[in-house]
């Protein structure tokens, strides 16, 4: 009966989400609230959501092990990743400290700890909203990951501090063998297969290694998953393990999502503590603008990171629920208020920072950013947008006739292309500013190969607007993506899986014509 009922009500609630705008996390956040108030009305026992504490567990795990899949190690060494974050947690630490203390009277011990926990960002909330986008890889996407893992271990410190459980002896044992455990984890990818073998090989690694792994060593279940994610990034079927895993982990994390709402109902002073956490929210986001820019990088990339970093953490409810459970109610309101904010501002955030680029832009500091746009495509006659599988094989292809360039917002992706002699830019095709300060005189085809229809029909627009008149060649999976990319100012659109059954179908009737030819010519 509770699961039918969650079901349903995670559905319905995820839907009108979704209807009047917000992404389907929002709703699953409300209909665990929702759940939470009708169901002593509805018969349901007390303790029976208890379920989703395991299910909500195994869609952080998974997620985590995903956005590893994704990452590269030396990113967190970057000055803006690890220093933005020190400095960050520092501030805000010391900032809702003293505010706890002055408006509630709380002792230091408690408002400290407090001010430490409000200091983190979401994990779940930024990695869902990059995927959605699919701007994992981007440059901003990139430093908001590293800034959130780093943020992740200080609050994996924080809760072993305070709960006493400190690291086991073996802890250290386990770091140093991790370079010596990635050529079997690697093995083990390759014995998977394609099947459903390798989500079980996907599944042991994130919960059983990872997870269970580092947890019985103190180190953390959600560290060891991200952990296992990383050292596999480097393998060259990482995104199909990922792409393999992805159902499995969206369901799981509705299933976090509708915890942290049936965690409990809000009294008038927990909605009054949740209501004030929410006015210091835009300090969060103001604040890392400012920090990203003073580590080198420009307005655009530092406003997009502060927004995907706005909304506070649900690592905040893991360490609160182990040491200041009382607290649990309020902060898990304030959670929950923050996604409800910080949706619609991170879906908006490209928009918002072209109203305010000319007000923000003065912020820049007055030296090459690390995240420098190009301004002149050379004598490419062909520029392909989105370097994925697709564009580089369309730029394999082409650049056998045409002088062809590519660009592609993903650092490491572009230091690939480099490194075996294929001319690829870095450059997010979605900044406004890359496209005024771009030279592009010697263009005549342009093909867009992102994965994103919003992406697409960004720069097909951008491309009209700065007075290109040469055809735009894009791929659609969908029939509704046709009219989008066409009104956008596209002018050749292939859906993909139609062309996929064309190719088929032509390599077979070749395939019968050769097979053919022997007969005829011998009744000939």
């Amino acid at each position: 009966m509770f699961e039918v009922i969650s079901l349903s009500f995670a559905f319905v609630f995820g839907l009108v989400a979704r209807r009047i705008g917000l992404p389907p996390m929002v709703g699953f956040l409300a209909a665990g609230f929702a759940i939470h108030a009708v169901g002593p009305d509805l018969g349901l026992p007390d303790g029976s959501g208890a379920i989703f504490d395991q299910i909500a567990h195994l869609g952080v795990l998974l997620l985590l092990f995903a956005v590893g899949l994704k990452l590269r190690l030396g990113q967190l060494a970057q000055p803006q990743v690890f220093g933005g974050a020190l400095i960050h947690s520092a501030i805000t630490t010391a900032i809702f400290s003293i505010g706890l203390v002055v408006v509630l009277r709380l002792d230091w011990s408690t408002a400290l700890l407090l001010g430490v926990v409000l200091s983190f960002s979401s994990t779940v909330f930024s990695a869902k909203v990059l995927e959605a986008k699919r701007d994992i890889g981007a440059f901003y996407g990139r430093t908001a990951i590293g800034i959130l893992i780093v943020q992740d271990i200080i609050a994996l410190g924080v809760l072993a501090l305070y709960s006493g459980q400190a690291p086991s002896p073996w802890a250290l044992a386990v770091l140093a063998a991790l370079p010596f455990l990635r050529p079997v984890l690697h093995w083990l990818l390759d014995v998977s297969g394609h099947d459903e073998l390798l989500v079980v090989a996907g599944m042991l690694l994130a919960v059983v290694v990872g997870g269970a792994g580092f947890e019985a060593v103190g180190l953390g279940a959600e560290i060891g998953a991200l952990v296992m994610g990383l050292l596999l990034s480097t393998h060259p079927r990482a995104k199909e393990l990922s792409d393999a895993l992805w159902g499995l982990k969206e369901i799981f994390l509705v299933g976090f999502f509708l915890q942290i709402g049936m965690s409990g109902l809000p009294g008038l002073q927990d909605l009054t503590i949740a209501l004030v956490l929410l006015v210091f929210l835009p300090l969060k986001g103001a604040l890392f603008f400012a920090l990203l820019l003073i580590f080198g990088l420009r307005a655009r990339t530092a406003f997009l990171s502060a927004a995907n970093l706005t909304a506070y953490s649900e690592f905040s409810l893991i360490v609160t629920a182990a040491v200041l459970p009382g607290w649990l109610v309020p902060l898990a309101l304030a959670v929950s208020f923050s996604f409800v904010v910080a949706a619609p501002f991170d879906r908006l955030a490209d928009r918002i920072f072209t109203r305010l680029e000319p007000r923000l832009k003065r912020f820049e500091l007055r030296r090459v950013h690390r995240d420098e746009l190009p301004t002149d495509l050379g004598v490419a006659s062909v520029l392909i947008l989105g370097m994925g599988r697709t564009g580089t094989a369309a730029y394999d292809r082409i650049e056998e006739t045409f002088a062809t360039v590519g660009v592609d917002a993903d650092t490491y992706r572009v230091g690939g292309h480099t490194a075996v002699g294929r001319n690829v830019l870095f450059a997010d095709v979605e900044d406004t500013a890359f496209w005024r300060g771009l030279r592009m005189a010697h263009v005549e085809c342009v093909i867009l190969a992102m994965d994103s229809v919003e992406a697409k029909e960004s720069a097909a627009r951008a491309l009209r607007t700065k007075g290109f008149n040469g055809p735009i060649i894009a791929h659609a999976l969908y029939e509704d993506h046709v009219l989008r990319l066409k009104t956008a100012g596209a002018t050749h659109i292939y859906q993909t899986m139609n062309q996929a059954g064309i190719g088929l179908a032509d390599q077979a009737s070749r395939a019968i014509a050769v097979d053919r030819a022997p007969a005829d010519f011998i009744e000939v």
